[in-house]
């Protein structure tokens, strides 16, 4: 199957915001639903939000698949790349400035998220991670870093633990087992946030905890010393 670069880059982009799906399987879902002599520029103008759903849902081999487990924002957003509309990059905010000592016990965190400001991603198929700086007072988000190079990565989830190795703590939605190893064995304590939500709701959260009575774990990385981490803990 051969196809143009245009349409190519249409695929890529729709299967970037589909949480957990890569390109073969995206690819696999459209030439089902549209044939695949109809994966041209007009052919992909044909699919319907309703034609990824029930696509997605069946990659498993049913015909029929009831939910794909993938929100209807990110299939509309998919469906706008592939149809090639133009504007359909969200907009990322903005980063702040940080020099190194600007934040007393302060710690970086990095948030797996698909769009926005949001906690609302995968480990392994989130497009880019959040970087923020914290302490008890104030919250800075300091890079934006994509994974775009995961895809043609060796070891794709070592790459993405690379690309946030300076961190302390991730917060994703989701995550492996295997990959959860390697995110430990470089030094990143991962949380789990199934419910998603915003990334500063979460880190506010954080901070309640580094203003009170941090874990030793966390008080640790904050720099205080083994005497301040076993009065907090007593």
């Amino acid at each position: 199957m051969e196809i143009s670069r245009a349409v190519a880059l249409r695929i890529a982009l729709a299967a970037k915001v589909l949480p957990g799906i890569e390109v073969r399987q995206l690819l696999t879902v459209l030439g089902r639903r549209l044939g695949e002599d109809a994966l041209t520029e007009q052919g992909l103008t044909k699919m319907t939000v309703t034609d990824l759903k029930t696509g997605l849902a069946s990659l498993d081999g049913e015909e029929d698949g009831e939910d794909s487990g993938i929100g209807m924002e990110y299939l509309k957003l998919a469906v706008r790349y592939l149809w090639g509309e133009e504007g359909v990059e969200e907009s990322l905010p903005a980063t702040e400035a940080y020099a190194e000592g600007d934040m007393p016990e302060s710690i970086r965190v990095a948030v797996a998220s698909n769009g926005g400001e949001q906690l609302d991603g995968h480990f392994g198929s989130c497009p880019r991670f959040l970087v923020y700086q914290l302490n008890g007072d104030d919250i800075r988000l300091i890079a934006i870093r994509a994974t775009d190079g995961a895809s043609t990565a060796e070891d794709r989830n070592a790459f993405r633990a690379d690309l946030i190795r300076d961190c302390h703590v991730l917060y994703i939605q989701s995550i492996g087992g295997p990959a959860a190893a390697k995110v430990v064995r470089s030094g990143i304590y991962p949380i789990k946030k199934p419910e998603g939500g915003t990334a500063r709701e979460h880190l506010s959260d954080l901070q309640q905890v580094m203003r009170r009575q941090p874990p030793p774990w966390l008080a640790k990385v904050m720099g205080h010393g083994a005497e301040q981490r076993s009065r907090l803990s007593g």
